[in-house]
């Protein structure tokens, strides 16, 4: 079960003047046994423990950058101020003014423990930039420093194959939209699942006062379904009611990019119901 709060990544997004409801959208390719996948809309501390399923004991926050922490001169705070208001036990990394002057990179990285992610971003507060990466324990200054040159350089290419023993790296933006590099295969459809728990739960949220709801996540054999069909998916909210929430999905050619319409026409339909304490899959519109 995941808990959806009204603060979540598709209810407080909207697209256009219109405020229109902001569209799930999914696309995932492999590139040298790195799964790559840019996906929207969630925030970091939603799919946290998808992320760190797989992932060493140690991840390092390579980026941060945030208006929730400001001091009396509306100067960001360190990460690792965060970390100590956060309650959040880290070893920092001062990165050379080489690295930091890269994109992509703050001026400290912070180590912790997988299990303090959580904590981390918990409290309502939320990075606009967010990147991350896992290395196995025992990491020396050196190699945080081939860390930053790896990250520093690093263009559409996958970076894991360049650092030995890791298995994540995690980008976030605006807390919204993401793009994750993982070598576990089981990634992409648990990154879709999640998406689809998320955009349902926002949708239940709308029919009712309640401040968050639980809603089930889908089964891997039906993201695994869609990601067998087509790596590129975008949906949005079809009928809503108190129990029942459909996605209309539409497979596309390429990835979604904001500003570009959904198409009108929907591949496949997937239903929560919770009435029956599950998702179904179907194809086409269900709603015609």
């Amino acid at each position: 079960m995941v808990e959806v709060e009204r603060d979540g990544a598709f209810s407080v997004n909207c697209v256009g003047s219109a405020r229109l409801p902001f569209p799930m959208s999914f696309s995932v390719r492999e590139v040298d046994g790195s799964w790559m996948i840019s996906a929207a809309a969630a925030r970091a501390g939603e799919l946290i423990d998808v992320l760190t399923r797989t992932a060493n004991d140690t991840v390092v926050v390579v980026n941060l950058a945030t208006n929730s922490f400001l001091d009396e001169d509306y100067r960001p705070w360190r990460p690792s101020l965060i970390a100590a208001e956060q309650g959040v036990d880290c070893t920092v990394h001062p990165v050379g003014a080489w690295a930091s002057d890269s994109i992509g990179l703050g001026e400290e990285f912070l180590l912790l423990h997988r299990s303090g992610l959580p904590r981390f971003l918990g409290g309502g507060w939320s990075p606009y930039e967010l990147s991350m990466v896992d290395l196995p324990a025992g990491a020396t200054p050196g190699q945080l420093d081939e860390l930053a040159l790896v990250i520093g350089t690093a263009g559409a290419e996958p970076v894991l194959p360049r650092l030995e023993g890791s298995r994540l790296r995690f980008s976030g933006h605006d807390d919204c939209y993401l793009a994750v590099e993982s070598t576990d295969p089981a990634m992409p459809p648990s990154v879709l699942g999640r998406l689809l728990a998320l955009l349902a739960g926002s949708a239940l949220l709308g029919t009712g006062g309640a401040p968050s709801v639980r809603v089930p996540e889908p089964d891997a054999a039906l993201p695994e379904r869609l990601i067998a069909r087509s790596p590129h998916w975008i949906g949005a909210v079809g009928d809503a009611t108190a129990t029942t929430v459909t996605v209309k999905l539409s497979a596309l050619s390429q990835r979604w990019r904001l500003g570009r319409r959904p198409p009108e026409r929907a591949d496949c339909t997937a239903t929560l119901d919770l009435a029956h304490g599950g998702w179904r899959l179907a194809a086409g519109d269900s709603s015609r």
